[in-house]
């Protein structure tokens, strides 16, 4: 998330006097720590660093970006509760400015080589199992040997069964721990269920982590095909994640895009 500066003094305001929708209610001359907190998170409410309906980080992380205690982010999440700015349910709090839901994908989609935009003459599978990872994944990983993890498949082809693609992708303890949505999957990671986790990057950033990847391609020995292998690291160089994609080299070219934040 990217830190936000308020440009605007808080006042005392009568909730019976018109204010925006979109700014919380202020009480109080001179603002306490919290109501400062409260407004720098609606700052990025606002800017769409956090988008409508999308889940806010946890209190800790919350509380390591800004600075300052849980029980501020407590206090400043509750100014924002209170004006409808920030809904909480069983899934946590999450942001509710007017807007539509966040439906774009994120410019480093999951997993790599994924078809993006989704053609839909296209035949797309994706399951993830909990299970023992190959042991060139383990050694990336930090994985102790035939200790199991949340490993995710990902199959395309054409509707004529060529541009075909492969990928499969191994998750780190660290990611599991840290990243809610992915954690998740632990108890259904049957090897059966659909689980198309395009959104898994934006997961990770959501949680607090940089993402710096690095990519090898190589040729397949014997067959007209090539292998892209992401290994995929945060800010402190700790391993999250690992994905071997084999894709039809004769069938299409395999483009790569990336975007830079805008500067703040």
């Amino acid at each position: 998330m990217a830190r936000t500066t308020p440009h605007d003094h808080p006042r005392t305001a009568d909730r019976t006097t018109d204010r925006p929708a979109d700014r919380p209610a202020h009480r109080a001359d001179d603002p306490p720590l919290y109501w400062r907190i409260a407004l720098e998170l609606l700052g990025e409410l606002r800017d769409g660093s956090i988008p409508p309906g999308e889940r806010l980080p946890g209190e800790r992380h919350l509380a390591d970006h800004y600075g300052v205690s849980r029980e501020t982010v407590r206090q400043a999440l509750e100014v924002l509760r209170r004006d409808g700015l920030v809904a909480t349910d069983r899934r946590g709090s999450h942001a509710a400015l007017p807007g539509p839901p966040v439906e774009h994908l994120s410019s480093l989609a999951f997993p790599v080589g994924a078809r993006r935009p989704a053609d839909p003459r296209a035949v797309d599978r994706a399951t993830v199992a909990w299970e023992t990872p190959p042991p060139e994944h383990a050694e990336a990983l930090g994985l102790a040997p035939h200790r199991p993890t949340l490993v995710h498949r990902y199959e395309s082809a054409g509707a004529d069964g060529r541009s075909r693609r492969t990928a499969m992708t191994s998750f780190s303890a660290v990611v599991l721990a840290e990243v809610e949505e992915l954690g998740r999957y632990r108890d259904r990671a049957d090897g059966t269920s659909s689980a198309q986790l395009r959104r898994a990057y934006d997961w990770m950033r959501r949680a607090g982590l940089a993402l710096h990847h690095r990519d090898t391609i190589t040729r397949v020995p014997d067959a007209p095909s090539v292998r892209v292998t992401r290994l995929v690291q945060d800010q402190y160089a700790r391993p999250l994640e690992i994905t071997d994609l084999v894709v039809d080299a004769q069938q299409e070219a395999l483009v790569y895009e990336f975007t830079l934040p805008a500067a703040v």
